[in-house]
């Protein structure tokens, strides 16, 4: 894959990931390094070890289970800038989880924004994203295809909780499986607490926890451990983790239907991929339209793209007349990711 880049671009690929050289900073590096700047709390985007940290405050709760209470880490407000070796930071909500960020670099007048992972539909959990006017962005493809596109979110939801609704008269657990961070607070938001309870996982009632910490109003749920028979669990909804699947911890609610709550399932085969009785296409990234909406409305006149499905976004960018460039990242577009 090709990795040029412009004589204006501030930032290019190192060994331990993209870096601003001049200004002495890596954005979400992929080994410790002397100053890091973090998007966000998902494991890919994070590294321990680097000697001082930058992010954004919202995130701070769920930022520190990655990092532990050791790291030395910087909490910025949304929109508020600092300066390093001349370089001008800040960071914007990208409106993908809890507290991330896209960061905004100006040098000498030029503006590079990098998005980190977006999403452009609301979502009650997070700070909606905002629309950074640029001249060089830098964007993810994680589903960087023109079959990914998503529903409006509360069709998503009825469909849900019609799932839910059905197997509750049936007598069965309903289990979504949901990445612990992010999409398991996404899914819990848009149920019905009326409907029953709703047990979790213990590393998802953790996320739960440090985003109440956070000031989110989630609903009520139950760690699965102090349910007091296993007769509870007749008509519930649990929330776990897609690590979960297959365990010997899934056993102890009996029958159950299990679901999984990701971007992939809107490809037909991949429930079945994923032995899961359904599937919902509810994700915490932009859709193609999304990536397409965003990238013509920075303005930017040069895009770079990364982690995810490159090629494509790259080439139906230059097909419209826009200087798109890959750049080339340590991910890749992978259906085993829980997006």
């Amino acid at each position: 894959m090709c990795n040029t880049v412009s004589v204006m671009f501030p930032l290019r690929m190192t060994e331990q990931g993209l870096a601003c050289e001049a200004g002495g900073f890596h954005i979400d590096p992929w080994g410790p390094v002397e100053r890091a700047v973090i998007t966000h709390a998902h494991a890919d985007h994070t590294c321990k070890g680097c000697r001082h940290y930058l992010a954004s405050r919202e995130g701070r709760h769920v930022l520190r289970t990655r990092l532990g209470n050791e790291a030395t880490i910087q909490l910025l407000e949304y929109g508020e800038a600092i300066d390093h070796n001349g370089y001008r930071l800040s960071l914007h909500p990208a409106g993908h989880i809890l507290g991330s960020a896209q960061v905004r670099i100006e040098h000498r007048g030029r503006v590079t924004v990098f998005s980190g992972d977006y999403k452009i539909q609301p979502d009650p959990t997070c700070t909606p994203f905002e629309l950074l006017r640029c001249h060089s962005f830098i964007t993810e493809s994680t589903f960087g295809l023109p079959v990914y596109r998503w529903d409006e979110p509360q069709r998503v939801f009825e469909e849900i909780r019609a799932w839910w609704r059905s197997n509750r008269e049936a007598g069965r657990a309903s289990v979504i499986l949901a990445y612990a961070l992010g999409k398991a607070q996404s899914v819990l938001m848009g149920l019905d607490p009326s409907m029953g309870p709703v047990y979790t996982h213990s590393l998802v009632e953790e996320m739960n926890r440090r985003y109440r910490l956070s000031g989110v109003g989630l609903p009520n749920t139950l760690p699965a451990e102090k349910a007091a028979t296993k007769s509870d669990f007749s008509g519930a909804l649990i929330l776990a983790p897609p690590s979960a699947r297959g365990t010997t911890w899934l056993r102890q609610f009996g029958e159950c239907s299990t679901a999984l709550a990701s971007g992939w399932m809107r490809v037909r085969g991949m429930r079945n991929r994923r032995g899961v009785d359904r599937g919902f296409a509810l994700s915490d990234h932009a859709d193609w339209p999304g990536l397409m909406e965003t990238i013509a409305a920075t303005g930017a006149d040069e895009v770079h793209v990364t982690h995810g499905f490159v090629t494509p976004v790259v080439r139906v960018l230059r097909e419209k007349g826009i200087d798109a460039r890959p750049l080339k990242a340590k991910f890749a577009a992978d259906d085993t990711r829980e997006d």
